[in-house]
């Protein structure tokens, strides 16, 4: 149990990391960080829909019936899209200011959340948890480096946009913690919790990371689609082990 817990934490403080990778906006021209940006989504895509068909249900199915299994990854899926609609209306009807604020409540939420599912992975195994914050890396780096830039349009310094997108990530390490003390104490949070997060990386891959990979053409799009495929093949290969 105590392994288990440290594992989860480790992975929520280096995940929490990532509120700073904003810096490398500072060093790097906006194309070259546009391409690192448009190679990482693309292996996030691959990661996050690896993770959720070769991990994330299989265990779920281990656990509680396919009925259950499939019904809360739905419900994850399906809770994703209000999320998303609300920030994008919620953009409409606001100013880019207003919206940074609202960008940076979503984030310390989402990251929250992505703590408890981090936390939960670890306590079903931890070639799972690993898978997980694999997946969730891959998909943060991208994701902090446009919430950076949303900052910085919404007239943050770049200082201040870096403090506050690590303490909207840094959120996930409270989720990580509360997911060890209620998989400690509650029987089969964990099982229900798994499958809901399935639901929520693949809607995450399929409707914001996949989408991206189509808007390229040529040999842009064939090496998109083989860093997708790499992703797909890594989730793999840590099942298999």
């Amino acid at each position: 149990m105590a392994d288990m817990f440290l594992w989860a934490m480790i992975s929520a403080i280096i995940d929490s990391l990532l509120g700073f990778v904003g810096v490398f906006s500072l060093w790097l021209s906006p194309q070259n960080l546009n391409k690192i940006a448009n190679i990482l989504m693309a292996f996030a895509a691959g990661s996050l829909l690896g993770a959720a068909f070769f991990h994330l249900l299989p265990e779920s199915l281990e656990k509680i019936s396919a009925e259950q299994a499939f019904l809360l990854t739905l419900a994850g899926f399906i809770l994703f899209i209000f999320l998303e609609s609300y920030f994008h209306w919620h953009r409409c009807k606001c100013g880019v200011q207003p919206f940074s604020f609202v960008i940076l409540v979503g984030d310390g939420v989402h990251n929250f959340l992505g703590g408890m599912v981090l936390a939960a992975s670890f306590f079903v195994s931890t070639s799972l948890g690993i898978a997980t914050i694999i997946a969730i890396i891959a998909h943060e780096f991208p994701q902090e480096l446009g919430i950076f830039g949303v900052l910085v349009k919404g007239g943050f310094s770049r200082n201040k946009a870096l403090a506050l997108s690590f303490l909207a990530q840094s959120t996930v390490i409270i989720g990580a913690f509360v997911g060890c003390y209620l998989s400690d104490i509650i029987g089969g949070f964990t099982a229900l919790l798994i499958p809901f997060a399935a639901g929520n990386f693949i809607y995450i891959a399929s409707s914001d990371l996949v989408p991206e990979i189509h808007k390229s053409k040529g040999n842009e799009l064939l090496t998109r689609l083989a860093i997708f495929l790499l992703g797909v093949t890594l989730m793999w290969i840590i099942r298999a082990h």
